[in-house]
């Protein structure tokens, strides 16, 4: 899954600076302070942690991604539920149209329109609703039967020496310092050769 930069380089500073004798001590609780879930690029809210945890912790799991709402009273006696941020990787039109299909299909009752209403200022879906509709039993029928929720399946696999391996995420970690060190380390041998190679020139001359 996608995540923060920021949030990863934090996570890493505080790896590094855990490391005794050529070992991290740090906890995977002290990694999630710095990286505390992944980031989706189109917003959402995640539904609970343990997916996330468990997917830190062995590489593998489920993340639960809610779509963003609010309840707004669009005219007089009438309120709306207002979609502005959808899960990753949900096309907002077959969104729409899955809704759509749903009310038509009763699987979902309560609603009387629905239209989308984003512009360059950002994204609005109005679900209005109707006037006897209870609120929360539309929102659960919404999450249940359309992509307003989805599941994110982690699987956070890396090559290790030349091999693929599923990684939690201290493990990931660990293989990036190392990687980083070997890279730094490179550099300034082909540094060095260079500055040796320029020495014995000047020392000729």
């Amino acid at each position: 899954p996608p995540h923060n930069l920021g949030e990863i380089v934090d996570g890493v500073v505080a790896y590094i600076d855990s490391i005794e004798d050529g070992e991290a001590q740090i906890e995977l609780d002290e990694i999630m302070e710095h990286v505390p879930a992944p980031d989706f690029p189109t917003g959402g809210i995640i539904f609970g942690i343990a997916g996330v945890r468990e997917a830190y912790r062995t590489g593998r799991g489920r993340v639960i991604m809610r779509a963003k709402m609010h309840e707004e009273e669009i005219r007089k006696d009438r309120d709306a539920l207002i979609i502005t941020e959808i899960p990753y990787q949900v096309n907002k039109a077959t969104l729409i149209e899955k809704i759509a299909h749903a009310v038509r299909d009763k699987k979902i009752e309560g609603i009387s329109d629905l239209r989308d209403e984003s512009d360059r200022d950002g994204m609005r879906i109005v679900v209005e609703l109707k006037r006897d509709a209870v609120q929360e039993v539309t929102k659960n029928q919404l999450f249940k039967y359309t992509q307003l929720q989805q599941t994110f399946g982690v699987n956070i696999v890396a090559l290790v020496n030349g091999r693929p391996r599923t990684l939690g995420i201290k493990e990931m970690m660990q293989y990036y310092v190392a990687h980083r060190h070997e890279v730094v380390v490179r550099r300034t041998e082909f540094d060095l050769r260079h500055a040796e190679a320029r020495a014995h020139v000047l020392e000729g001359l």
